[in-house]
């Protein structure tokens, strides 16, 4: 037997979103198998095991503990001992400390395996009615305002659908963020999905927004945003400055970072970045 075939294996496991009836007979299984379960919230968990009668030991592995429970785990692991990794719903490792454990274990050659399931994101994106060939999945936006048009002015000209997450009592100010970065797009927010109040509400930007500045948000939102569309994508490329520098200042005033700005206009202008770097430095040398 190989050294690489003694250490355990790790389970990332889907929970679910709402509805418990949406628990896999496998992951089930898996649970009551285990002798450990790495859960994001360990009472969250312990209620969903309690309904499937499954009584595992839990152990507490989140993003404040990531860093000195990570390693610990993997330890477990290279003993031989399988392990299942769970967050509070959905996919570990979407939007969680999931994949900092599955990078940790992938760099210890330990074997990392899904026990597939219910995500949010997709769930949300198969009812929303855009595009589901090509999307792109954002997640929670950033805290600050200024990290927040960063990732939106990355994003801005991507074609295909865009995903984000947000907590009800951020919605209102999230949706002004995207409908001034992205312009008055088509718009579909799904919110407590597979849930008794399950609900999808779809318009514009600006549409959703004046909906819930009379209307308070409840529950997790998923916001899907319309791509950006082949002509708009051909008239910003027409109207984009051919010059390095000017294009890589026109990308930081719309809220990029230099170092993303420098990254996109090699890309628009076809450029390696080292040419739009020397650009920079000859633009400050004058």
């Amino acid at each position: 037997m190989t050294t690489e075939e003694k250490k355990g294996t790790l389970y990332l496991c889907a929970t679910p979103i709402g509805n418990l009836e949406d628990m896999t007979y496998r992951a089930v299984r898996m649970l009551g198998e285990v002798d450990l379960i790495a859960a994001e919230d360990t009472r969250h968990t312990r209620q969903l095991l309690t309904h499937f009668d499954i009584h595992t030991k839990l152990t507490s592995y989140h993003e404040h503990n990531k860093f000195t429970k990570g390693p610990e785990l993997i330890e477990y692991l290279q003993q031989g001992h399988d392990l299942v990794c769970v967050s509070d719903a959905g996919l570990p490792g979407i939007c969680d400390p999931g994949s900092h454990l599955a990078e940790l274990a992938i760099a210890a050659g330990i074997r990392v395996s899904p026990l597939p399931g219910c995500n949010a994101g997709l769930s949300a994106l198969i009812c929303s009615g855009l595009d589901t060939t090509l999307f792109t999945f954002v997640g929670f936006l950033p805290k600050t305002a200024k990290k927040q048009q960063e990732t939106l002015a990355r994003v801005k000209g991507y074609e295909g659908t865009l995903i984000f997450y947000e907590a009800p009592h951020h919605l209102k100010a999230t949706l002004k963020q995207l409908e001034g970065c992205l312009g008055n797009r088509r718009a579909v927010l799904g919110r407590e999905l597979t849930k008794k109040f399950e609900e999808f509400r779809r318009g514009s930007l600006q549409e959703l927004l004046a909906y819930y500045q009379e209307n308070d948000p409840r529950g997790e939102y998923v916001i899907l945003v319309e791509g950006a569309s082949e002509e708009s994508c051909s008239v910003e490329e027409d109207t984009l400055p051919k010059d390095p520098v000017r294009l890589c200042q026109q990308l930081m005033a719309d809220g990029l970072d230099k170092k993303s700005a420098m990254r996109e206009t090699a890309k628009k202008l076809g450029l390696s970045r080292r040419d739009v770097y020397q650009a920079l430095l000859a633009e400050d040398a004058e």
